[in-house]
């Protein structure tokens, strides 16, 4: 590994404008930049994990002003509070967490700034859940990613949250790519991970009826899955709400009182808090938030993603999570593959030691039957860049394209973007506090963070656990109960079963979106949750209304009629989703604007 000296020629050779220094075991980075891409450069060449905690990279973009979406109001809401742990953030990670925490007789409350859960990163991918086949030992990636893998059949069944494990496959294009089958083999087993098989054409083609015509043969790793993201962190929400988890919505830290290495008080826009325990679960804000708990040892750089959603009826293109294997070089990859043995085995030796930051994409048959294909990686300084662009998606659908040969662009519904909380070791950051004593850090958790969300939850709350004995023990919650009931989807059940739910409830009959065929009942449930749904966005993540075809062109002024009916507000304070996102702004006849 590199001394600090030769650290300090490599940065210099990105940049002379470039301080650094040593720290408390940190490698600090200072200055200003023309371009983005140098800045991160800069942080991925300070990475020393052997001598050094992580990279601290406060170098400036010239001309970028880093700014944070936020609540558009402040309150005292909250002020006063003093819950035994406070968690910050409501992705799937901290949702996993409230829930495990639910199961001890604490007071915790989850506070997030954004109107609902699941409105970044856990809205915002593929949904897969990953065996760790790309990953390498000693990560704490691998290390949760088998155990959290291992955990989602029972946790989906008890939350009623659909879940399919029928695998993934990557598609070899030759014959002979069959002689690596021994190799993937073994960094299954280095890896711990059960299920991964060579499979021959034949049975690819029994798998996969519509895998592409190049494909010669593949593998399969059984222990693959897929889930809905968005449902998954929405149910763990509702279950940890309903044993006793308090939501506040709405709520964005904005400081911290930290005295002898101990957070004091959290500042938010809704009152001042006083927890005994924080947990950073706070995505790609959470290295913001570690520094002002004085726990900081790791930057965010984030990385963004963009995925395309088609049709429901070309979701049999793909019955798994399907992708070209890096190693496959077809024909229109404009590449010519290594030639040789030996040259063969050392691009393979490559492939698994790459520091590639992206799996390449694929195509993925989701849980709700809808065909998503991506997503791409592009580093960006926003950490809320949701925008997507032509070029990016063009390049998208040439490459997967090659997966899926009968995809057609006219077949896609809409597209998205997501951005992950990529460190620049690129690992997770799961850990007791270093320099603060009160704080848990649940940070960095990229790709493959929402597989692994279940089992990082259970450490945090053993370790919240530990902590709080100190003021007296922890009991079990004697009123726990991990089964959660889903809001039924009419849809899916048969007529009978259908027919009785109506007749004890009407507003079953009353179908609001065609194309999901989400009736009234199931959006005024949404409504009603243990975790409200107040605003479109809302109900669209529990029961799908606009997620169809036409994208909430026909459903969404109802769905927004029945939100301001049940919240008794006129239909012009129904949000999309957070502050400002205004869809009426008033009457155009029968009165004044």
């Amino acid at each position: 590994m590199a001394d600090f000296k030769t650290v300090c020629k490599n940065i210099a050779k990105i940049s002379p404008d470039i301080r650094v220094r040593e720290d408390r075991g940190l490698i600090i980075l200072e200055g200003e930049l023309d371009k983005w891409e140098d800045v991160v450069a800069a942080g991925q060449a300070a990475v020393d994990k052997k001598r050094y905690l992580g990279v601290i990279n406060n170098i400036k973009l010239k001309g970028f002003e880093p700014r944070m979406r936020m609540p558009g109001f402040y309150d005292d809401a909250y002020d006063g509070i003093a819950p035994d742990v406070l968690i910050i953030g409501g992705g799937v990670v901290g949702c996993a967490i409230a829930r495990e925490l639910s199961a001890l007789s604490l007071n915790t409350v989850l506070a997030e700034k954004s109107s609902d859960v699941a409105t970044g990163a856990s809205s915002r991918n593929d949904g897969c859940v990953h065996v760790g086949i790309d990953l390498k030992p000693g990560q704490v990636k691998l290390k949760y990613n088998g155990r959290g893998n291992e955990m989602y059949t029972a946790l989906c069944a008890d939350l009623g949250v659909p879940f399919e494990r029928k695998g993934h496959i990557l598609l070899f294009y030759r014959k002979w790519e069959r002689l690596l089958a021994p190799a993937f083999r073994a960094v299954a087993r280095a890896n711990k991970i059960k299920g991964v098989e060579y499979i021959n054409e034949k049975k690819l083609k029994e798998l996969e009826p519509y895998a592409p015509d190049w494909a010669k043969g593949a593998m399969l790793m059984k222990s693959g899955g897929i889930v809905s993201p968005y449902k998954l962190t929405v149910a763990l929400a509702e279950n940890a709400a309903v044993n006793g988890v308090g939501f506040a919505l709405d709520t964005a830290v904005t400081d911290m009182e930290v005295q002898d290495g101990k957070i004091v008080s959290v500042t938010t826009n809704r009152g001042k808090i006083y927890p005994k325990l924080v947990i950073n679960a706070a995505g790609v804000y959470s290295d913001f938030i570690a520094d002002l708990a004085g726990d900081r040892t790791f930057t965010i750089h984030p990385r963004k993603g963009i995925n395309f959603i088609f049709d429901k009826k070309v979701g049999k293109l793909s019955n798994t999570s399907l992708a070209k294997s890096p190693f496959a070089i077809v024909p229109d990859d404009g590449v010519e593959p290594p030639k040789g043995l030996i040259n063969k085995i050392k691009a393979f030796k490559d492939m698994v030691n790459s520091k590639s930051h992206t799996k390449g994409g694929g195509v993925i048959h989701t849980a709700d039957g809808n065909l998503l294909v991506g997503p791409n990686a592009i580093e960006v300084p926003d950490k809320e860049d949701y925008t997507t662009d032509i070029d990016s998606l063009n390049a998208i659908y040439r490459k997967q394209k090659q997966t899926a040969q009968r995809l057609k662009m006219s077949d896609a519904i809409t597209y998205f973007a997501g951005t992950r909380a990529a460190t620049y070791e690129e690992d997770f950051v799961v850990r007791k506090g270093i320099f603060t004593e009160n704080i848990i850090e649940a940070a960095g958790i990229q790709s493959p963070g929402l597989t692994a969300a279940p089992a990082i939850a259970q450490d945090v709350a053993l370790w919240a656990a530990e902590y709080l004995s100190r003021f007296g023990k922890v009991e079990k919650n004697p009123s726990f109960n991990p089964v959660r009931k889903p809001i039924p989807h009419l849809a899916e059940l048969d007529s009978r079963t259908r027919d009785e739910m109506i007749k004890k409830n009407p507003d079953y009959g009353v179908i609001v979106c065609r194309c999901e065929e989400i009736s009234k009942g199931e959006i005024l449930d949404a409504v009603r949750s243990p975790v409200p749904a107040t605003t479109v966005d809302a109900v669209k993540r529990r029961v799908r209304p606009g997620m169809g075809r036409c994208q909430g062109g026909f459903c969404s002024p109802l769905v927004v009629k029945i939100i301001a009916d049940e919240l008794n507000i006129s239909p012009e304070r129904v949000l999309k989703g957070d502050t400002g996102s205004n869809i009426l702004f008033g009457k155009t006849k029968g009165g004044e604007l």
